[in-house]
């Protein structure tokens, strides 16, 4: 974060103080801003969930008035930030699902078909909701499972000459999955000290947050929407990337 100093408004630290909070990893730091109200049309209702977005940055401090000054001249709009949608009691209820979803421009976006990740989203939205709490994790730099947009595009053209999910990240000189959980892990603490259940078919996110140390009592799968052009996929992840059937 380039460090430039502008001149705040009277009134904007004293709207935005109580919203931030300071996650101290010793040299680094992340910094949640919410809860803020945003209503989500999911399958044709609106529902009220709570967002939050956070940062991580080097720069560690509790004065929110520097952190504030800087964010005009840091251009984070050349760079992903991840955020949360929490729904219900999720600090003190007894039972909370949660969801820790990478991002997929193609297929949370623009509705692909070829991956089941815009399914994933709106049904384990839909999921925590019916259960009365939980958190949907929306988690930034974890697009192709790692590798970026860009890239993701090349493995899709593999994809398209034989090579399966597995074999063209590799092709491209990545490891099948790199993606980190670590601070978003750091997030969930920050917001929650009793356990959750994780919706995933994913054995390396269950193994993440007990590593981590989260609070964890189980969990529930997500699989549908298998079509024609997203068969091979979903077989690869279990064959291959180790996905729990």
């Amino acid at each position: 974060m380039i460090m430039e100093q502008v001149q705040l408004k009277a009134d904007v630290l004293s709207l935005l103080e109580d919203k931030i909070k300071l996650i101290n990893k010793g040299t680094e730091a992340i910094y949640l801003v919410g809860p803020i109200k945003l209503p989500v049309n999911l399958y044709g209702e609106t529902i009220e969930f709570k967002w939050y977005s956070w940062l991580k940055t080097e720069h560690v401090t509790e004065d929110f008035q520097q952190v504030i000054q800087h964010l005009s001249s840091a251009k984070l709009a050349e760079f992903q930030q991840s955020s949360v949608l929490v729904y219900g009691d999720f600090e003190y209820g007894d039972d909370a699902l949660i969801r820790m979803h990478s991002i997929c421009h193609t297929g949370d976006i623009f509705g692909s078909k070829r991956c089941d990740c815009g399914f994933q989203l709106r049904q384990s939205m839909k999921m925590i909701v019916e259960h009365g709490t939980g958190a949907l994790f929306y988690l930034a730099n974890h697009e192709g499972r790692g590798i970026g947009l860009f890239s993701k595009a090349m493995a899709y053209i593999l994809q398209e000459n034989g090579y399966d999910t597995v074999e063209a990240n590799e092709g491209l000189g990545f490891a099948d999955d790199t993606r980190n959980y670590d601070d978003a892990i750091e997030v969930l603490k920050a917001l929650r000290s009793k356990p959750v259940t994780l919706i995933t078919n994913n054995p390396k996110k269950l193994k993440a947050l007990k590593n981590a140390g989260a609070p964890l009592s189980g969990r529930t799968p997500l699989w549908g929407d298998v079509s024609e052009y997203n068969e091979k996929y979903l077989k690869t992840k279990v064959n291959k990337s180790g996905h729990l059937e």
